[in-house]
């Protein structure tokens, strides 16, 4: 049975870090639901827009394996902001999903006492806002079911991890055989 992912996306989200995930998870044949916390079309911090494939408030955390937050301070303010965003990542929790972050993102997981005790890292600018974490400038760091990452320029290291997770090595290397990652 193929995983199942969702992307929730709001006003001012890093294009790289959401396209990346979304694109890469897809090419592994990961089902991807682009959930949108603000009206179509969503806009990016770069002005760059996006068309979610549904509203974040007819997605239900047993309908997925994982929650993937793309960061930009913006939109990782409106997800935080966001009472379905927050049900969802509360649900899933529970239930045991995987939840990652990259970027500003992880303050939003923080926000909800998801990361007291774990190993996580973040964009340097938002450390200070993590709250009770073990803090490491790693580029991708795993702890338990919780997957963060820095900045758009540890997205495509970030969203390799995620399919190594969901799917495994293997496909991760195969995946990467087409797109020639640094990794």
């Amino acid at each position: 049975m193929a995983k199942k992912v969702v992307v929730p996306i709001a006003q001012g989200f890093e294009e790289i870090e959401a396209v990346t995930v979304i694109d890469i998870l897809r090419r592994a044949g990961v089902e991807v639901i682009v959930a949108g916390v603000s009206p179509n079309p969503i806009t990016g911090r770069n002005g760059i827009q996006l068309v979610a494939d549904r509203p974040i408030t007819e997605v239900k955390a047993s309908d997925v394996d994982m929650v993937v937050l793309p960061g930009g301070a913006q939109g990782a303010e409106h997800l935080a902001k966001c009472a379905a965003t927050q049900q969802l990542l509360k649900e899933a929790a529970w239930q045991g999903k995987y939840l990652a972050a990259i970027c500003a993102a992880p303050t939003v997981l923080s926000g909800l006492g998801l990361l007291n005790g774990k190993r996580v890292t973040s964009h340097p600018s938002v450390e200070n806002k993590l709250g009770k974490v073990t803090y490491t400038d790693d580029r991708v760091v795993i702890d338990g079911k919780i997957v963060t990452s820095r900045s758009p320029g540890t997205a495509m290291e970030f969203a390799m991890a995620l399919v190594e997770i969901l799917i495994g090595k293997e496909k991760a290397k195969e995946i990467n055989q087409s797109v020639l990652a640094k990794l």
